[in-house]
């Protein structure tokens, strides 16, 4: 048999083991051995571009989800929706009453029911707690952590201002101006009250106080007016309201005018007023 009879052979044996493919030959092929050429041709046998093996190095491994139900993750507050991953839950109600350990398909029931929402509340204990929730409390609470978020990033400044308790009352008013320009940028301000030299001798602490309430913006105290140096000084530290506090405030405010209306209408219909007849008596007498 001649040698492309046995090359042709060889070429459709190989092409049956790897599927129809198609190779070519090299040219260590060419001139190899008759003997060893079997073996050459399996080792220089090469895939055409069309082959589907692909190699173990080259795969990329595909990107690890973020846990949902990891501790980590649960930085703000989020409904877990219809797939609970636990059977058995503790569970708390929407006005914070603790409802017990319930069957997750228990607890999907009143989500369904009641239109409200799943929250995680803590994953560490056994069993995991959850909270029923609407989604006005979940937005309430979510600006709630923005803002402690925002008051941890943002440092306070504290401003000083120091003075004498002689100072005249124009400069007084100029360095009250000062602190309330400062408060309104949510700085804290620390007031010192120095004992001035011919000033007459009052309690500092008092006077500070006082100088306080009579600024036009609402403060809180951080540390309330305190004597320091022996009695020579006082000082408080100041800070402005809350949005909590201003709305307490506020409805403080309210609450106490709607009194004062009340009261004064109550006043206006108890006043007696004249005596029915009294014009025609007086009218009576003048004619006698």
């Amino acid at each position: 048999m001649s040698a492309c009879c046995v090359r042709w052979m060889l070429s459709h044996t190989v092409r049956a083991v790897c599927g129809g493919s198609r190779g070519y030959w090299t040219a260590a092929s060419r001139c190899a051995a008759p003997g060893e050429r079997s073996n050459v041709i399996a080792s220089s046998w090469r895939w055409s571009p069309f082959c589907t093996a692909v190699d173990d190095t080259e795969q990329t491994l595909a990107p690890k989800k973020k846990n949902k139900h990891d501790p980590k993750a649960h930085a703000t507050i989020g409904a877990v929706g219809r797939k609970i991953p636990h059977r058995e839950i503790q569970v708390i109600s929407q006005t914070g009453e603790n409802l017990g350990t319930m069957h997750r398909a228990d607890v999907i029931r009143i989500l369904d029911e009641q239109g409200l929402k799943l929250v995680l509340l803590s994953e560490s204990k056994d069993p995991p707690v959850y909270r029923l929730m609407s989604g006005k409390q979940i937005h309430e609470e979510q600006l709630k952590l923005r803002e402690k978020q925002k008051a941890k990033a943002a440092p306070v400044l504290v401003k000083e201002l120091t003075f004498s308790s002689g100072i005249a009352a124009h400069d007084l008013s100029t360095k009250m101006k000062r602190v309330e320009s400062w408060l309104e940028k949510k700085n804290h301000v620390k007031i010192t009250l120095r004992s001035g030299r011919r000033a007459p001798a009052v309690e500092l602490d008092t006077t500070l106080e006082q100088m306080v309430q009579q600024m036009e913006v609402a403060v809180g105290f951080v540390s309330k007016p305190s004597v320091i140096r022996d009695g020579q000084a006082a000082m408080c530290i100041l800070r402005p309201l809350s949005a909590k506090e201003l709305l307490k405030q506020q409805k403080d405010q309210d609450a106490a005018s709607q009194s004062d209306n009340s009261t004064s209408s109550t006043a206006e219909s108890e006043t007696p007023g004249p005596p029915v007849g009294s014009a025609e008596t007086t009218e009576g007498s003048l004619q006698q």
